[in-house]
């Protein structure tokens, strides 16, 4: 009877890890195929859909490119705390806690109209920051599970944010449940030759080359890598481990916060309860697919955004519900992660011995 075993590899090949995140969307699109054919439509057509309809236009390809950015930039916020171990399940709350401090910039009349985007670049990404701070606090000084207090902490700030909007921050001009909106001037410039494509876009692209250069060319990616691998070393070395998880902290929730800032400032121009679609949890998709490579962000989260941005065409197309892109989002992390397996082992054959 032939069985097979798990060997531990020796070393990983390099074109594995280059096509790991192919393999896991290939198995992905196979897996959810299933469900299309069970919603009465043809697989080939309703891939085609959702796959090529970004891409159709202009205006598909701009939009493309709009919910690729906040993907991209919680992708990085993720990678950057996963290769310290801190593990920052809270990308939306802090997104969220960015919005929130672009907007009440975006809205103050005293300020000059030239500071009004860059403080809301500024502002949105220290209150991102912040709200990292606070859980990476709680386990480098009290050992407090970082899981479980940045996932809680998004819903204390969505509900804090929740009851702000109901009350005392509500538009006066509408009987929604939503921030005033920002001054137009306080409105992400427009990238020339484009009608929507905002500052922000431009923002996560030099955010991922800044990112890559940090963990890849600096002391403190260096220190941050230690630390992810092993504090115990990395503290035997000189490192301060405490201070680099709190550093990490601070750069993560500050991506987080961008994201929200670009939100409010070119898509939105106002906070309301569903500003983000749930960005700061497929961060942690992304930056699985990206093998935690910040330039690898960049077509993860671009794969993401077509499936965002095709759902609704796919749906009209083929009669396949929109919510087939929540599912590719969900298997994709489970396939990205049974594919991670086999970066450190590999299947064998074993042939039992006979007597």
């Amino acid at each position: 009877m032939i069985r097979l075993r798990l060997e531990r590899r020796s070393a990983t090949p390099a074109w594995l890890n280059l096509t790991l995140p192919l393999i896991a969307i290939v198995a992905t699109l196979l897996l959810c195929s299933g469900l299309v054919a069970l919603a009465g439509a043809n697989v080939f057509t309703a891939y085609q859909a959702l796959f090529l309809r970004p891409f159709s236009t202009t205006f598909d390809l701009v939009q493309t490119a709009v919910k690729s950015a906040p993907l991209v930039l919680t992708g990085l916020a993720v990678v950057v705390a996963f290769r310290a171990k801190f593990w920052n399940i809270g990308g939306e709350g802090q997104l969220y806690a960015g919005a929130m401090a672009a907007a009440f910039i975006g809205t103050q009349a005293v300020l000059p109209a030239a500071t009004l985007w860059p403080l809301m670049l500024v502002c949105g990404a220290l209150a991102g920051a912040a709200w990292a701070w606070l859980p990476a606090l709680l386990r480098t000084r009290f050992k407090v599970d970082d899981v479980v207090t940045t996932l809680l902490l998004n819903f204390i700030l969505l509900y804090g944010m929740s009851a702000l909007l109901d009350g005392p921050w509500k538009n006066p001009v509408s009987a929604y449940p939503t921030s005033p909106s920002i001054r137009e001037d306080a409105q992400f410039p427009v990238l020339p030759g484009t009608s929507e494509l905002h500052l922000g876009v431009l923002v996560a692209l030099l955010a991922a080359v800044l990112i890559w250069f940090l963990v890849n060319r600096t002391t403190l990616g260096f220190a941050i890598k230690a630390v992810g691998e092993n504090p115990t070393a990395a503290a035997y070395a000189g490192i301060r481990t405490n201070r680099i998880i709190m550093v990490a902290a601070g750069i993560s929730g500050a991506l987080a916060g961008l994201a929200g800032v670009g939100e409010v400032g070119g898509v939105h121009y106002q906070v309301m309860a569903d500003l983000s679609p749930g960005y700061g949890y497929t961060g942690i998709v992304i930056a699985m697919l990206a093998r935690l490579n910040p330039l690898g962000t960049l077509p993860a989260a671009l794969f993401f955004a077509v499936v965002i941005t095709g759902a609704e065409g796919m749906s009209r197309a083929t009669g396949v519900p929109v919510f087939l892109a929540d599912v590719i989002q969900g298997v994709s992390l489970l396939c990205m992660l049974s594919a991670l397996l086999f970066t450190q082992y590999r299947l064998r054959l074993a042939r039992p011995v006979h007597a």
